[in-house]
């Protein structure tokens, strides 16, 4: 797609650049701009690439939470953060099923629980030693 702002490239290079090479990004929206690059989005993917675009490029654009659980992030290697803190690894692959939504909310009720005890969540006392 090209416009006045320039092509789908141009825009993907833009994206990356302002969320440091796509770490920022959200796994599934670096597959967007991926598929973008290759000129193999369809109609709802260039509306969902352009409203990227836009976000990022104004400053706008916030990672979504992972799963809607709020604190909770996934990397592109699958791992999942609670406020920056590594505490869990998801296979990307499964990482956005029915089960693994279970899973991540599960685990963010046991954050807010440590957190309420005024633990920081980790790896080892969110899900290894959790004792509930």
């Amino acid at each position: 797609m090209n416009t006045s702002e320039g092509s789908d490239i141009d825009k993907a290079i833009k994206i990356l650049e302002r969320t440091k090479d796509g770490d920022k990004l959200d796994p599934k929206l670096l597959g967007l701009v991926e598929l973008a690059v290759n000129g193999n989005l369809n109609n709802v993917g260039k509306d969902e690439f352009e409203g990227l675009y836009l976000d990022v490029t104004n400053g706008t654009y916030k990672r979504p939470w992972f799963h809607g659980v709020e604190h909770m992030v996934i990397d592109h290697e699958g791992f999942v953060y609670w406020k920056g803190n590594k505490i869990e690894h998801f296979t990307l692959r499964w990482a956005y099923t029915d089960s693994a939504r279970k899973q991540a909310v599960e685990l963010g009720r046991r954050c807010k629980i440590l957190e309420g005890k005024g633990t920081v969540p980790s790896t080892c006392n969110a899900v290894w030693d959790w004792k509930g």
